[in-house]
């Protein structure tokens, strides 16, 4: 499929998975920077800390974004192996309305945190900034993901040939 072609779903889903790339990419820029000022210079980026377990934090609920479309997460497949091919369709529909509600209710209570740390102006430790910003980029990570779970579970209901490639481990 070329770029042209490629439908606003296909869009959706290699943004958020470029998204989830990039925060990987901070979080390691992060801790090698942090590493050499320390070894080299005697220094370190203030509120580096902070930073790092914000940034992991963020970096996880997107890479659930990134893993839920693709069936990347971790499965068991005694039962699925062992299945035809209507009865597997059927068994990776119901683990992704599974995922679709757990993930769902993750989000909701995640947008909890985000008012609380909002409204409680929890700061970092040297610079104290408010670190609200970073839960609300990792909730929308986990927004990602519902959309995600939920474009997956409409392909694998409607148009299962669009995911060909990624059933068989996706339940």
């Amino acid at each position: 499929m070329t770029a042209k072609s490629k439908s606003p779903f296909d869009r959706i889903i290699d943004t958020i998975e470029w998204l989830a790339a990039m925060f990987v990419g901070i979080v390691a820029a992060n801790i090698f920077i942090a590493v050499m000022l320390r070894k080299f210079f005697d220094t370190s980026i203030p509120d580096s800390y902070d930073f790092g377990r914000l940034l992991l934090g963020i970096l996880i609920f997107w890479g659930i974004a990134a893993t839920s479309y693709r069936g990347g997460h971790i499965t068991v497949d005694l039962l699925w192996t062992h299945a035809s091919p209507r009865y597997k369709r059927w068994i990776d529909v119901f683990a992704t309305l599974v995922l679709l509600l757990v993930v769902t209710v993750q989000t909701i209570m995640l947008f909890d945190k985000v008012a609380n740390t909002y409204r409680d102006n929890v700061q970092t430790y040297d610079l104290n900034l408010p670190t609200w910003p970073f839960f609300a980029v990792a909730w929308f990570g986990d927004v990602c993901a519902v959309l995600l779970i939920a474009i997956r579970t409409w392909r694998l209901i409607a148009d299962p040939e669009a995911l060909a490639p990624t059933t068989g481990g996706g339940h």
